[in-house]
């Protein structure tokens, strides 16, 4: 019988831009979501206006968020593309107003350089770039240039398109693979791996069956990438069927069985939409995790 991998959690030091440093591996960390776009396929409230923006953002880290991921363009699939000016306008007022008043980190949600230079100037630590630098490949340039953080997500083809390109004949080596290439795009322009963390992608580019593969064999990626791995489960269409149905604002208790999954499987940073609901899950996933990993190597 093949021997389970273990459930283990390298540890990290990443560090951000204006000089901050994000511990990972000690225990998971929870990154709040926050989306300040009309069409968010997962808030129930619109936080298009700052003021509203800002005191969500407070309330996520009152609520346990270890980070925040603030985001101004729907990146569901089948969504419109927003212009970089749009995307300015709708975040840049938002992190300049949380300077100050968070104390934790700020990462911003965006594939355009253009956006990604503007938020970091104005105070956000890291960048989580769901196409892994394909749409914009400047935007190594402008990680490496602010020293910030990167999150480097797998994906293929456009929200318009994705799920024509969800063809793999092996899923997690492609994943691996593609990542890798990623990965070498940061550092050729600068970007020091210490700075990347790579997330697998579920729900993009993948059918429901390719996303819980993934979740199921978290530690084969890890391994294989040596960099901290952020999940991204949260409310998301292919728990659609084990929600019976249900849209997005109501897809929480299998959100919840999808964080305890990656968690289990070593996740260093989990990405969700109900903060307080999450850190509980969190905690248990994480209590049970340790004593797993202590069975398999005793």
């Amino acid at each position: 019988m093949t021997t389970p991998p273990l459930l283990t959690r390298a540890p990290y030091t990443i560090p951000l831009a204006h000089g901050g440093v994000l511990d990972v591996g000690s225990r998971p960390l929870i990154m709040g979501v926050l989306n300040v776009t009309p069409d968010s396929f997962a808030d129930a409230a619109h936080l298009s206006d700052p003021s509203h923006a800002v005191a969500a953002a407070l309330e996520i880290e009152a609520g346990g968020a270890d980070l925040i991921d603030i985001g101004g363009e729907s990146t569901r699939p089948g969504a419109a593309p927003v212009d970089a000016a749009s995307e300015i306008a709708r975040v840049i007022p938002v992190v300049e107003a949380l300077q100050g008043r968070l104390r934790i980190p700020v990462s911003v949600d965006t594939y355009k350089a253009r956006v990604a230079d503007a938020a970091l100037a104005a105070g956000a630590a890291m960048i989580n770039d769901i196409s892994g630098l394909q749409y914009e490949p400047a935007m190594a340039a402008v990680v490496a240039r602010q020293k910030a953080a990167l999150v480097l997500m797998h994906t293929r083809g456009r929200s318009t398109d994705m799920y024509a390109h969800a063809e793999y004949q092996d899923l997690i080596g492609e994943v691996v693979a593609e990542l890798k290439s990623s990965i070498r795009r940061a550092t050729a322009a600068g970007v020091p791996l210490e700075a990347i963390l790579v997330d697998p992608g579920v729900g993009f580019a993948k059918r429901p069956d390719d996303s819980y593969g993934v979740l199921a064999r978290l530690p084969e990626i890890a391994r294989a990438l040596e960099r901290p791995v952020l999940v991204g489960p949260s409310r998301k269409s292919f728990l659609k069927e084990a929600a019976g149905g249900a849209d997005a604002s109501q897809r929480d208790w299998p959100t919840a069985a999808a964080v305890a999954a990656a968690v289990l499987a070593g996740a260093h940073i989990v990405r969700v939409h109900a903060v307080p609901q999450m850190v509980q899950v969190v905690r248990a996933a994480e209590e049970i995790r340790k004593r797993m990993a202590a069975a398999q190597t005793s």
